[in-house]
């Protein structure tokens, strides 16, 4: 497929790399020169400096001839511009955007309205927000993530060097009678990651991913020594940007006090006129001596979710010493989320992360359904619909021939039941079956799962 990707910041340049190491014919179109030197050098992909936002910028890397438009600028005007462009001027039949304005439903309307086809508008504040909601009660736990309209849940969670835990293979953890349908899908332990197998003896510290169903989710925590807050009562926020204000709007229409911490005037008195309920703090949110004046001591959860990673890291930490029962940071640059995890923040917020994994789920094939990327893209769970022709169909899992850096961790049936399988258990089709895997493994299992299907290649 041939597709061109408008800005070459790190997200652009994490979509590239991914897309063209899949076998794509890319082409990127980045205005700083500076910038197109580092990017020829670290991509496969044929770079252009130009303007999103010309139209002989965009004809000149050739988007008469592409199959689709990836515009993730900084900028949404230029992104909505490109995608215009596009579409008037080039035809072009599919056409994906970023857009990080809070009123990014009124553009999708606004879109729409004027005719302006846009099959992909990805905000990510939004998604941030849905995945970090679903934990800000759970204080040990670090992320949920769902998978077949929430009938699969994978958990994530570190151990403690005094928890029960530490030592234990994965059969001796079977034999103390976990819910049954639950299954250790991945374990990152220090820099390495591991899709693991029976033998494999948990260590303090791993930080470790369960996949089980909805209705076990409880049992299993419960098993775990994972313990829930009755109920959300107090939230503050460091940071007044889009991702905190979105947050906020979220938290209030769940009844909880916000507040939230913002150095800029006039961006407190923006978030003022915005925010029906939060209380808007007009300081450094990662003072100690404010935080303790207003009271965090106890607080649900304390989110920094400002612009600046080191900031972010520090303040989380200072908040958990002061009596926060969860803390979360918004970590931009990836190579430091290891670093946060082994600073025990386990629960953290990557922007360009959720936006590489929707447009991900969106540029491959059809039967992918859903897509996410752990860390520094170490490993990936990804969600695939089991098509007539595939030869993964009718066999007992154990008889698969399935890369060793892959596993099946969930099954949901055609008639909507979720199981987290065993040896025995076979794939059906119209299943959707949930794989976790080494994220350089991932071409080749797509490959193997749709093999004999029409038009697979």
């Amino acid at each position: 497929m041939r597709i061109l990707v408008v800005g070459g910041g790190d997200v652009g340049a994490l979509i590239t790399r991914r897309l063209a190491r899949e076998g794509n014919e890319i082409t990127l179109v980045e205005k700083d020169e500076d910038r197109c030197h580092r990017l020829e050098e670290s991509l496969d992909a044929h770079i252009v400096r130009g303007d999103g936002a010309s139209y002989k910028s965009l004809k000149t890397a050739g988007l008469q001839t592409a199959d689709m438009l990836i515009a993730v600028t900084s900028s949404d005007e230029i992104n909505l511009l490109a995608c215009l462009i596009a579409q008037a001027e080039f035809g072009v039949r599919v056409k994906v955007a970023r857009l990080r304005t809070h009123e990014v439903d009124h553009w999708r309307r606004i879109c729409q309205d004027a005719g302006l086809h846009i099959d992909l508008i990805i905000h990510p504040e939004s998604e941030l927000a849905a995945r970090l909601l679903p934990v800000l009660a759970l204080p040990g736990v670090s992320d949920i993530v769902e998978f077949a309209g929430g009938k699969v849940k994978l958990i994530g969670f570190t151990i403690e060097r005094d928890s029960w835990l530490a030592g234990s293979t994965l059969e001796e953890l079977v034999r103390r009678g976990p819910p049954k349908h639950s299954l250790v899908a991945m374990i990152f332990r220090g820099a390495q990651v591991i899709i693991p197998h029976g033998a494999e003896r948990l260590q303090a510290e791993d930080h470790v991913y369960i996949v089980t169903r909805d209705q076990d989710l409880p049992a299993l925590l419960r098993f775990m020594g994972l313990h829930q807050q009755e109920r959300l009562e107090r939230v503050f926020i460091l940071g007044g940007k889009q991702i905190g204000i979105k947050i906020a709007e979220d938290l209030e229409k769940l009844k909880v006090a916000v507040k939230i911490f913002e150095q800029d005037p006039k961006r407190c008195h923006k978030m003022s006129e915005i925010l029906d309920h939060t209380v808007v703090v007009n300081g450094d949110g990662g003072d100690a001596e404010l935080l303790s004046e207003e009271n965090i001591d106890g607080v649900s959860a304390y989110l920094a979710l400002t612009n600046h990673d080191e900031d972010n890291l520090i303040a989380a930490l200072l908040a958990r010493r002061l009596g926060a029962r969860k803390v979360a940071a918004l970590i931009n640059r990836l190579n430091y989320l290891p670093l946060a995890q082994r600073l025990g923040i386990s629960t953290t917020l990557s922007p360009r992360l959720v936006t590489v994994d929707r447009i991900l789920q969106f540029v491959r094939k059809g039967v992918v359904l859903s897509v996410t990327t752990f860390r520094e893209e170490e490993a990936e769970a990804i969600e695939l619909m089991a098509v007539p022709g595939s030869p993964f169909l009718g066999k007992p899992l154990r008889d698969l021939k399935l890369p060793r850096e892959a596993i099946v961790g969930a099954i949901v049936r055609t008639s909507g039941e979720a199981v987290v399988p065993r040896g025995d258990a076979v794939i059906e089709e119209g299943d959707r079956v949930i794989f976790f895997t080494l994220e350089g493994t991932v071409p080749k299992l797509e490959k193997a799962f749709l093999a004999g299907r029409p038009g697979s290649r």
